[in-house]
């Protein structure tokens, strides 16, 4: 099945979408651009050498930042396409090919990092059951912090506008509570009518 990413990737960048997406972000880097803003706010919730899931990790980018700050990583994602050039960058991390609504990885993370819009890009009725299964795999304690646009100038392509207050619920449900949120991977505050968001919520130690 084509996914939604899919669809939007190839519309923009052709069926070698997944090399023109990591190599964007190699000529920011080269330019100077700080490229990890998600992996060092991963690393102000948690102390390496914990167990971190980087759920819908595309090409890698955070996963191997997370690694190489000490973190004990495990990428998974839906795009084989993604995943084929996360692996060539990083063959010696752990890459797994799974939708998040279906994933069983037979393990749970101090940690779950869902960047990159990966929310709105799942298919329509599927948050529900991505974030249970993002609860599933977070261990008692820990944390889920996911980044995302809310307005259409913050996602890609025709990607639909997810509320926040739909997040909010689909967490909840999946016994997953509100700790804080920001308005980028900087941290700065969320304010109403922000257009991105990056909302961190726990699993209670019970």
């Amino acid at each position: 099945m084509t996914t939604r990413w899919q669809r939007i990737a190839r519309s923009g960048a052709g069926e070698d979408y997944a090399t023109v997406y990591a190599e964007r972000f190699r000529r920011l880097a080269e330019r100077g651009a700080d490229v990890h803003g998600e992996a060092t706010f991963a690393a102000g919730l948690v102390d390496p050498p914990a167990r971190v899931l980087d759920a819908g990790c595309g090409t890698g980018r955070v996963a191997v930042r997370l690694h190489e700050l000490g973190y004990d990583v495990v990428g998974v994602d839906v795009d084989e396409s993604m995943l084929t050039v996360a692996r060539a960058e990083a063959p010696h991390l752990d890459w797994r090919l799974a939708d998040l609504v279906a994933m069983d990885l037979g393990a749970e993370f101090d940690l779950v990092v869902v960047a990159g819009n990966t929310l709105p890009l799942l298919e329509d009725g599927a948050l529900p059951a991505a974030c249970a299964s993002l609860a599933a795999h977070t261990a008692p304690g820990g944390t889920v912090v996911s980044g995302f646009g809310l307005d259409a100038d913050h996602l890609p392509g025709d990607c639909p506008v997810m509320p926040l207050a739909e997040v909010d619920a689909a967490m909840a449900d999946a016994g997953l509570v509100p700790v804080a949120r920001h308005a980028s991977w900087s941290g700065a505050p969320f304010e109403p009518g922000a257009g991105y968001v990056v909302a961190v919520h726990g699993r209670p130690d019970r």
